[in-house]
């Protein structure tokens, strides 16, 4: 049992795409928060955000105590550890909501492709192009809704599936986009 519990100790908590969801909401937050605030324009319910913040806490991303993210331990999660906890799966053709460099602001940045661009499956999509599952299935409805939120998840998608240009690019423009934030 004791080396049960040091293995989880060492490993530290498992995140969820939920997660992901309420900490991006959280960066924008800047005097503090309630669950309501948080969990209403994600769609999420309160037991969710609540189980959400225990989690990101344990990973020291977040201080519930004084309603504070830790911007430089979220920005290295973001841009370095993101895409290993939460690796690409990719589907076939679907119509959907364009993410990665398809969407704002990497689609205005890079050289068009003559390939299909990634989407996340939406039934309201208007593009056509290959499945990629969103971090969280409310991802594209919040990102509809919130346009500085959908950059951000498109930025991760580009980190999470890029080659090297494109998470470059992508990370540049993430802490760019962090960093914004951090100054309202």
């Amino acid at each position: 049992m004791l080396r049960n519990m040091k293995q989880a100790t060492i490993l530290g908590p498992m995140l969820k795409g939920q997660d992901i969801l309420v900490l991006l909401r959280l960066v924008d937050e800047p005097n503090g928060w309630t669950v309501r605030s948080v969990g209403e324009p994600l769609g999420l319910d309160p037991a969710g955000i609540h189980r959400a913040l225990k989690r990101l806490e344990e990973a020291r991303l977040v201080d519930r105590e004084r309603q504070r993210i830790n911007r430089s331990n979220v920005e290295e999660f973001l841009i370095h550890g993101l895409k290993y906890q939460f690796p690409i799966q990719q589907g076939g053709l679907i119509r959907g909501m364009a993410t990665a460099w398809a969407a704002p602001p990497l689609d205005g940045e890079l050289a068009p492709v003559n390939e299909p661009p990634p989407v996340w499956p939406d039934p309201k999509g208007k593009v056509r192009g290959v499945a990629l599952e969103p971090l969280h299935e409310n991802a594209p409805s919040v990102a509809r809704k919130d346009p500085r939120l959908a950059e951000r998840l498109t930025l991760i998608d580009a980190i999470r599936l890029g080659n090297g240009r494109i998470r470059t690019l992508a990370a540049k423009l993430l802490s760019k986009s962090l960093r914004a934030s951090n100054s309202r």
